[in-house]
């Protein structure tokens, strides 16, 4: 396959994967939530292989895991550890992008320790528009401009769910 075809495929891949992260801003349950990340991740980690990044593959993966995890409430604090090693060394293992390569570990971390730590859904969704800030770079910068889309859109909803929230309270 030529650099092109990679380039087209893996952003129509993207592009289906960030159908569920739109779908995981706009829920109000923390458990769907997670559900609809885990198959963004692992729908994203297929895409990142048209894009030869390898450290997207891995890291997604894990994301995917550790979303798995959180659903099934199984995320305890020495899977949050582990997850946070496994996700530094092998992500720095196959990472051949340079800094590129290391904002999906950033994201990864930044959103494990949210998975962890926040348990109340407008922290989480924070933590969601914070994540999806660190991957509109990182797309951008692999030329996956569908997911660029995508997470701009999303965090713009997230935004959005999140006013609507606070405004709910008020």
């Amino acid at each position: 396959m030529d650099l092109a075809w990679n380039i087209v495929t893996g952003n129509a891949v993207s592009f289906f994967g960030g159908i569920f992260l739109i779908i995981s801003y706009c829920v109000n349950d923390p458990k769907k939530a997670y559900k609809h990340q885990f198959l963004n991740a692992f729908i994203l980690a297929i895409s990142s292989a048209f894009f030869f990044s390898w450290t997207g593959v891995v890291t997604m993966l894990i994301a995917a895991l550790r979303n798995a995890m959180v659903y099934h409430d199984m995320l305890t604090r020495n899977w949050t550890v582990v997850f946070l090693i496994v996700t530094v060394l092998l992500g720095c293992y196959v990472n051949t992008l340079g800094f590129v390569g290391l904002l999906p570990i950033i994201a990864v971390i930044q959103i494990t320790l949210c998975n962890y730590y926040l348990k109340e859904i407008k922290s989480i969704k924070t933590g969601f528009i914070i994540n999806s800030l660190i991957y509109i770079i990182y797309f951008f910068a692999i030329f996956d401009f569908s997911s660029v889309a995508m997470e701009s859109l999303t965090a713009l909803i997230g935004l959005v769910s999140l006013f609507r929230l606070f405004k709910s309270e008020a």
